[in-house]
């Protein structure tokens, strides 16, 4: 059968693609996800299910399981991305914070016009039905996604200390980080209901699984997509052993920041000397693929707490600080969280205790200079690519990120800490005692805020690096169309899962228009 549109990848703007695609009864849409698809909410497991133990999500059974290079001295870092029908979206930590207008503004100067602050606003309140703030000219209130904020009264010990802190610090109290105009210590907006993660495959696939014009297929490995000299045409898979093709009109990537150039490269559209080198012929020569790889450094000062461990299900993520690092020319570009051990973000380095009882501080950079690669290592589909992300190798970067761990440090001592935190574990005094200490502390302990993105860059055609143009059309190629997080052409100052979102939102309303000749 050949279908009008064929999507990879059924993560957060891959969801999005087949749901809106779909509406539309005379448009066949196919869905190929190479995780499970559970296709009711009763048979959901545990893991995705239950939003607030991000841990056991991130690193669960639903893993893509990927390692990276993040440092010189860190080569073998576990990078979680969801492998299931909602992607990376079913195994997150549900924060929805959108970037910085200044963010969707970089992007529309750099040639992007389509993706000025402006223009974005309307699919962010699209997307979303915003249960504290809905219906103003900031927040939308009929969208698929919901969200909202915990108020106080629920908020746990470690997120009222954190907050305290904060207010003590100077830092000023925001009610809403996803006004454009928000700075300071904030309820974190968040896409959980009950406790219940609310994924993207919650969110737009399941209302869409009734159309049959929609077709979802789990279990099914692409392996590569198949071309009539610069013509998408098809694409080869594999599924219970065998290895087939099927064949589409229209064929979107949205396999995510590591999935996408992945699949791009293996199907020989990429840096040219790079296929040549690992035995794949060259379809299109296109350097920017798998280039300008980036993320959130994030460093985490741990700290043995006092009383019990808490439940396993325990609301971890409640409340956040967004502000300018000290001489920074970069606004807003630093996160800093309190985390419980059930975070994604737990120091996977730090050996603790189980029987104790931790809490950590984390500051993660929202807009790194830095940037690394995507490199294949086998013309195997199975095969892992290099993953090299290069965190903090930019002084400023180095520079942000020492002044935002000292802060980290000053706040667990804040007095409203006292009954709380017991003792600081990482980093030490001695790690403090000077700025090259603390240095070789951070290139030891730095991870990612787990937001890889902007390996497919948007770009004018006359820019060298980009992939895509800004509607999400491979440059160079037709019918063959990308939407997810690596198109971003910079990373946002915020989460990247709300920006996903609207990705799939503005490219699949590209793609409509393509198809009806506008």
């Amino acid at each position: 059968m050949k279908y009008h549109v064929i999507v990879i990848g059924a993560g957060s703007a891959g969801s999005v693609m087949a749901s809106r695609l779909s509406e539309n009864p005379n448009r066949s849409v196919l869905l190929l996800e190479a995780g499970p698809d559970y296709a009711t909410f009763a048979h959901l497991p545990d893991d995705l299910k239950l939003g607030n133990n991000v841990w056991l999500s991130a690193y669960g059974p639903h893993n893509w399981g990927y390692e990276a290079k993040v440092t010189p001295q860190q080569t073998n870092l576990t990078i979680p991305r969801g492998k299931v029908t909602g992607g990376s979206s079913a195994v997150n930590g549900q924060v929805l914070y959108r970037g910085i207008p200044e963010d969707y503004d970089s992007w529309a100067k750099w040639g992007n016009d389509e993706w000025r602050f402006l223009n974005v606003l309307p699919y962010f309140r699209k997307m979303e039905t915003d249960m504290d703030f809905g219906g103003d000219d900031f927040h939308g209130s009929e969208g698929p996604v919901p969200v909202r904020r915990y108020p106080r009264e629920e908020w746990l010990p470690h997120a009222n200390a954190f907050h305290q802190a904060c207010v003590n610090a100077g830092f000023r109290e925001e009610p809403d980080m996803n006004h454009p105009e928000a700075t300071g210590v904030s309820p974190r907006a968040r896409n959980t209901l009950d406790g219940v993660r609310i994924s993207m495959a919650l969110a737009y696939l399941d209302p869409a699984r009734h159309r049959m014009n929609l077709t979802i297929r789990g279990g099914v490995t692409v392996r590569r997509i198949l071309f009539e000299g610069k013509r998408a045409v098809s694409v080869e898979v594999e599924s219970g052993g065998e290895v087939f093709t099927v064949e589409g009109d229209q064929i979107v990537l949205s396999s995510g920041a590591i999935g996408s150039p992945h699949v791009l490269m293996l199907s020989g559209v990429g840096p040219a000397n790079h296929l040549q080198s690992v035995g794949i012929e060259v379809v299109h020569d296109l350097p920017g693929v798998g280039q300008n790889l980036r993320d959130h450094p994030l460093a985490t000062v741990l700290f043995l707490a006092a009383g019990e461990r808490p439940d396993v299900q325990a609301p971890a993520i409640q409340v956040g600080l967004r502000y300018t690092v000290e001489d920074s020319y970069l606004q807003n570009d630093m996160q800093i969280s309190p985390t419980l051990l059930t975070s994604e973000h737990r120091p996977v380095n730090v050996e603790i205790a189980d029987e104790r009882n931790y809490l950590g501080i984390s500051a993660s950079l929202q807009l790194a200079l830095a940037a690394g690669e995507l490199r294949l290592t086998s013309s195997d589909p199975h095969v892992q690519p290099f993953l090299d992300y290069q965190l903090i190798s930019d002084p400023f970067d180095l520079e942000r990120m020492r002044k935002a761990v000292r802060l980290c440090v000053k706040l667990g001592e804040d007095p409203s800490f006292k009954d709380i935190i017991l003792e600081r574990v990482s980093p030490t005094d001695a790690d403090l005692a000077s700025d090259e200490s603390l240095d070789n502390w951070l290139m030891h302990n730095v991870g990612t805020s787990h937001h890889v993105s902007c390996t497919c860059k948007m770009g004018p055609a006359s820019e060298a690096m980009a992939v895509v143009n800004q509607h999400g059309q491979v440059h160079g190629m037709d019918n063959l169309w990308i939407a997810d997080a690596s198109i971003m052409p910079d990373c946002i100052r915020a989460n990247t899962n709300a920006t996903t979102i609207m990705i799939g939102e503005r490219v699949a309303e590209f793609l409509q228009r393509h198809l009806s000749g506008g």
